[in-house]
């Protein structure tokens, strides 16, 4: 058995996923930078608790995240790497976790108070690292351009709301509520990434599955779901994750190259190698190293 999972712990792919340094152990004398945000969110009629909750949550992230990126920018390590403010921020959101402190609801406001705590050399490790993965820095854009849409949707359907009558405040209300399911499914999805950084594997399957059921439409929810499956051992569920992603992102070779590896740790070398070459054809350069390793063109 001990076997088998370093085998798993090598797969190249996985490492695209998980290179980020943990948080959770500090060095007895690491420099640990806490930051503090608080945002108070006006309910609009649609709004329940849960969903002023829900945009208060991504939006105090977003200042806290934003804070961090100016105090990281400010590092000489970080200077060295030439990443602007905006790169920076996309990138520690890869890396941190808000922790809610206080929060409170009266029916009609939310407010939230949070904090971000890192360490600041295992920060600028990580972003080190992870700078250097172009596929996961595209995924961290694109989760974060996602998000910020999301809530500006948020706020153009929640002023809509204020003068829509009849048929049209119904449809608005509804798309409203579409839109809050998005938003909690990234929430969901957030959390089953912390959650799969710290080795809770079986915690991150649950919360991917709460993604996925608010939002079907999530394919970084099914990959990560299927990263987690591959990491509890269960390569058959982790590809019907990988395909689901695939259908839902038919460009994403990451997906491909997971779905590849996994066929492999099931002894289907061709599906493997199938897989593989894809990823390859679609910018994948560990599966083009790998391949090229092995003479064989894709």
């Amino acid at each position: 058995m001990e076997k088998k999972r370093k085998s798993v712990c090598k797969i190249p792919c996985l490492v695209i996923f998980t290179i980020f340094i943990s948080l959770a152990a500090h060095p007895v004398f690491a420099e640990i930078k806490t930051f503090v945000k608080e945002y108070t969110y006006q309910a609009s009629e649609e709004d329940s608790k849960n969903s002023s909750r829900v945009v208060s949550l991504r939006e105090v992230k977003r200042l806290l995240l934003e804070e961090l990126g100016t105090y990281l920018e400010s590092i000489t390590e970080v200077k060295n790497f030439h990443l602007t403010k905006d790169q920076i921020v996309t990138l520690t959101a890869g890396i941190v976790s808000a922790e809610v402190m206080e929060e409170k609801w009266d029916g009609k406001i939310y407010w939230l108070k949070a904090r971000i705590s890192a360490d600041q050399d295992n920060v600028i490790k990580s972003i080190d690292k992870l700078r250097q993965d172009r596929q996961k820095v595209k995924e961290l854009e694109e989760t974060r351009k996602k998000s910020e849409e999301l809530l500006r949707e948020n706020e153009r359907l929640k002023k809509e709301l204020m003068t829509a009558k009849g048929e049209k405040k119904q449809e608005t209300a509804q798309a409203y509520q579409r839109n809050i399911e998005n938003l909690t499914a990234d929430e969901w999805f957030e959390k089953g990434y912390v959650l799969g950084i710290s080795g809770n594997h079986t915690g991150a399957v649950e919360a991917f599955t709460k993604a996925i059921e608010l939002n079907p439409q999530h394919a970084l929810a099914y990959l990560f779901s299927g990263i987690a499956y591959v990491n509890l051992g269960n390569y058959q569920q982790a590809i019907k994750d990988y395909n689901k992603s695939i259908e839902l992102n038919p460009q994403h070779a990451g997906a491909y190259h997971l779905r590849g590896i996994a066929y492999g740790n099931l002894g289907n070398y061709l599906q493997k190698i199938k897989d593989l070459k894809i990823a390859a054809r679609l910018g994948d350069e560990i599966a083009q190293d790998y391949l090229r390793k092995k003479g064989i063109t894709w």
